[in-house]
């Protein structure tokens, strides 16, 4: 158990899990539905959590209510800006999960979500989980910390490409978007967007739910919460979404 601030404690699954009600309500209101649906993380998820549990972790407030839940996975970088791939997300989970399989000595740590409790969205959580991240890291001789980060205000841009986006500043000179601030806060450096971080496919029906909107003929759809639009094909009965995160690292 390792406190983060007074009324915040951070605890990992090899310590303790938290309830299993407690983390699939607080993922199901943290993400939009269609995000919940890459082939990758369904693909891996399980083993995450089964190999390395000593990376995933909770928060608690000081009445030992859950209100974070914070995953990550060890990988092997050569700590060269300039090689970390396109792919983001799910270049982590694949190369994590193969690399352990592999019996790979991973160097480096990337954060694959933090889905902050809709009751304290708001209330300065975000900082904490960064950290909570970071002491995963050292905790267990790791010397980078990894994200590609999901922006969180992109979804209100979707036509602006992540490269400009990433780049916006705020009067004050900080990164404009509030996720990004929060690592950069924390000591992190914007390095460069990965632009196919993730790749989700669907039918047209399958996008119909998960947007809440309809699809009538092919073409490319604003959907609400999505960073790109979505190419919807009405007659090959497919919707494909590709997400772009930003690189951004962490030296520990």
């Amino acid at each position: 158990m390792q406190p983060l601030a007074e009324t915040f404690e951070r605890i990992t699954y090899a310590q303790q899990p938290p309830p299993e009600e407690d983390v699939v309500r607080i993922v199901d209101e943290g993400w939009p539905r269609f995000m919940l649906f890459d082939p990758l993380a369904d693909k891996y998820w399980t083993r995450m959590h089964a190999y390395f549990p000593q990376f995933q972790f909770a928060l608690y407030d000081d009445s030992r209510k859950v209100i974070a839940v914070c995953n990550s996975i060890p990988v092997v970088w050569d700590g060269n800006p300039d090689t970390l791939p396109p792919e983001g997300w799910d270049w982590a989970m694949d190369s994590g999960i193969t690399g352990y399989e592999a019996g790979a000595t991973p160097n480096t740590l990337c954060a694959i979500s933090i889905t902050i409790a809709r009751s304290h969205i708001g209330q300065g959580i975000s900082p904490y989980a960064v950290e909570g991240l970071r002491q995963a890291a050292r905790e267990n001789g790791l010397g980078y910390l990894i994200a590609p980060v999901r922006p969180s205000l992109k979804s209100m841009y979707p036509l602006t490409p992540m490269e400009r986006y990433m780049c916006w500043k705020t009067d004050e000179g900080s990164p404009f978007d509030p996720w990004l601030r929060v690592h950069w806060r924390a000591g992190a450096k914007i390095v460069k967007p990965c632009p196919q971080s993730m790749v989700i496919t669907g039918s047209v029906d399958q996008w119909e739910e998960w947007a809440s909107m309809m699809f009538p003929e092919s073409g490319t759809y604003i959907v609400p919460k999505a960073l790109t639009p979505v190419n919807i094909n009405v007659e090959d009965d497919i919707g494909r979404y590709v997400e772009p995160n930003v690189w951004m690292v962490h030296s520990l």
